[in-house]
């Protein structure tokens, strides 16, 4: 199976189950709310807005959603939203945790320390799924929001990550590649040398459910023009089912510039987690938390992954 675009999402939908609640933390986000308030119309979420009722308030009427069914959750001055946030999902009454208005690195310092119990055993990465012109399905891409620069280890737990969170949507074997400046292993330059150990492994004894090439380079991974003029013998090149970047620097540069100069359409969430939890950026389009909340929902209630 693959994914031609998020059409292809929605397509993927539980029938017939109740609404899932999403805790909104930071309800002021324009694009969020109207991402979150479309999802609602389509039946699969439920609004919970953590986070300063008059402004919210305000921001609803501007945005024509004041009479739109939610439930709020008022967050006084001096209160911190995103454990008010986390506090309702492990009270058992949420079932989606979702960044609004809230600085990346503060919510993220809140989802990663222990004492809020939604770690596993396994290291959270963030999986994108990415709609670029010309390409011909979805691109999953990670790590472009939580792990900064991965080492060996986990890089493996990211790989893994990314190869279950498209399992869920009926990839069998998807096939990943590690992207690299350079397609030969180069011994001043350690992600190609270890993209070669971690191809070598993944072969030898696999630690993940993927097929994984690298190191290879991005005009490589997504062109097979590329890979022919270039002599590069590799049947997946143009059809990538997702990349793997060496660093959150590295992915997040890629999306940022897909998303401004190509207009590409994104979504994203984070993998290895207890709970589902859907990370965009405040600066996104409402259809990337539509789309990151449709794919909140194709994805197992609970961590499968352990």
């Amino acid at each position: 199976m693959e994914l031609k675009n998020f059409e292809s999402i929605l397509k993927l939908l539980p029938k017939n189950n109740k609404p899932l609640r999403v805790i909104l933390a930071g309800s002021d986000g324009e694009n969020m709310i109207r991402g979150i308030f479309q999802a609602q119309q389509e039946g699969f979420v439920q609004p919970v807005l953590v986070g300063d009722r008059a402004r919210t308030i305000t921001l609803l009427e501007k945005l024509g959603l004041e009479r739109e069914p939610y439930t709020m959750v008022d967050v006084a001055p001096g209160h911190d939203i995103t454990q008010e946030a986390i506090d309702i999902i492990n009270g058992g009454d949420g079932d989606i945790l979702m960044r609004g208005n809230i600085d990346t690195r503060h919510f993220l310092m809140h989802v990663l320390d222990r004492r809020n119990n939604l770690r596993t055993d396994r290291i959270m990465s963030h999986v994108s799924l990415v709609s670029l012109p010309e390409y011909p399905k979805l691109l999953a891409l990670s790590d472009m929001t939580v792990v900064i620069k991965p080492t060996l280890e986990q890089k493996k737990a990211i790989i893994k990550n990314t190869a279950d969170a498209l399992k869920a949507f009926g990839y069998e074997n998807p096939t990943l590649a590690l992207l690299s400046l350079v397609d030969e292993v180069t011994f001043h330059m350690q992600d190609t040398v270890e993209a070669q150990r971690l191809v070598s492994e993944q072969n030898r004894s696999p630690f993940a459910d993927c097929q994984l090439w690298g190191p290879i380079p991005y005009d490589l991974i997504l062109s097979k023009e590329a890979a022919r003029l270039k002599g590069y013998d590799c049947e997946w090149c143009g059809k990538f089912d997702g990349i793997v970047a060496p660093s959150l620097l590295a992915g997040n540069l890629m999306v940022k510039g897909w998303q401004a100069h190509a207009h590409a359409q994104t979504c994203g969430v984070v993998i290895g987690a207890k709970i589902r939890v859907a990370i965009t950026s405040r600066s996104d389009a409402p259809e990337v938390a539509y789309n990151s909340l449709a794919f909140c929902t194709v994805l197992p209630k609970e961590c499968p992954y352990d």
